[in-house]
C-alpha cells in the first residue's frame, strides 16, 4: 500500500474566548492554554483583547513571539486570504473573537470560509457561545431555532421585524434568538413588552458565565410586571409564541 504524504499545511485553530472578566481555566478547557503555548500567528477581531487574553491564559508565552492580524467591519476583505499564509508555509494560525466562539455572530466566519477554499484543515476547540448556552437555559425549543444577529435600528423596521419573528415562532414552532448593542438594552426590553402578544415567552439572558448572570425566561405578561436593568449588560432574546 502506498501511504500518502503528511499535509505539510499548518492548521486554522478556532480558540473561544472568556464571555466576560471570569478566571479564563474556570470556563475554558485545558486544550485551549494548549494551543496557545504553541501558536504564534494569530487572526482577531481586535489585538488589545486578544493579546490580554492570551496573556492571561498563558502569562509566560512571549508577547513579542505573537504576529497578530485584525479582522472585524473595518478591514478590507481582499487582504484576509494573505493572512493564512503562514498555514500554507506549515505553520498553525489561531482565529480569536473578542468574546465567545469565532465564525458566531463574528466576523471571523470569513476567514474560515477562505481557509476552506485553501484547502487548510479547520479545527474548532469547545468553548462558551452565549447563544447556545442562552439556549440552553430558556426552556424553549431546542430542535427547532433560528438565530437573527441584530434587528433593525429603524423603530417601523424594528417592530415589522419582531413581530414577523414571532409569527414565525408560532407558525414554525421555532425558537427565535436575537442580540441588541449593550447601551440599547432597555430599549429593546421596552419595544418587546410593547409589541409581542402578552403569551409569547421571552428568555432574557445576560452576563452568561458571570458573577452577575441573569437568566430568566418569563411570558410577556409576566415580564410587564417585572422591573430588570440590563443597560450595557450582554444581553441574548429569545421569543417563542407557543399560541
Amino acid at each position: 500500500m502506498e501511504l500518502k504524504p503528511l499535509d505539510p499545511k499548518g492548521k486554522l485553530y478556532l480558540i473561544p474566548t472568556r464571555l466576560g472578566d471570569d478566571v479564563p481555566l474556570e470556563v475554558l478547557p485545558i486544550s485551549i492554554k494548549k494551543v496557545l503555548e504553541q501558536v504564534n500567528h494569530y487572526i482577531v477581531e481586535n489585538e488589545k483583547p486578544a493579546r490580554r487574553f492570551i496573556k492571561k491564559v498563558s502569562p509566560s508565552k512571549s508577547q513579542r513571539s505573537l504576529i497578530i492580524h485584525t479582522v472585524n467591519k473595518y478591514t478590507d476583505t481582499s487582504e484576509i486570504p494573505g493572512y493564512l499564509t503562514p498555514c500554507l508555509n506549515g505553520e498553525s494560525i489561531g482565529l480569536l473573537s473578542d468574546a465567545g466562539c469565532p465564525g458566531i455572530a463574528d466576523p471571523g466566519a470569513e476567514v474560515v470560509r477562505i481557509a476552506h477554499e485553501k484547502e487548510i484543515q479547520v479545527i474548532p476547540l469547545v468553548g462558551p457561545s452565549s447563544i447556545l448556552l442562552a439556549m440552553m437555559s430558556s426552556g424553549m425549543n431546542g430542535q427547532n431555532f433560528s438565530f437573527s444577529g441584530y434587528l433593525p435600528i429603524d423603530k417601523n423596521e424594528r417592530k415589522s421585524t419582531i413581530k414577523h419573528l414571532e409569527k414565525t415562532s408560532l407558525e414554525k414552532n421555532q425558537a427565535q434568538i436575537f442580540i441588541e448593542t449593550p447601551y440599547r438594552n432597555d430599549k429593546m426590553h421596552a419595544d418587546l413588552k410593547s409589541i409581542l402578544n402578552d403569551n409569547t415567552r421571552l428568555c432574557i439572558a445576560c452576563d452568561i458565565t458571570l458573577t452577575t448572570e441573569y437568566i430568566v425566561t418569563k411570558t410577556i405578561a409576566e415580564w410587564k410586571k417585572t422591573e430588570v436593568d440590563l443597560h450595557k449588560r450582554p444581553t441574548i432574546y429569545i421569543i417563542q409564541r407557543d399560541y
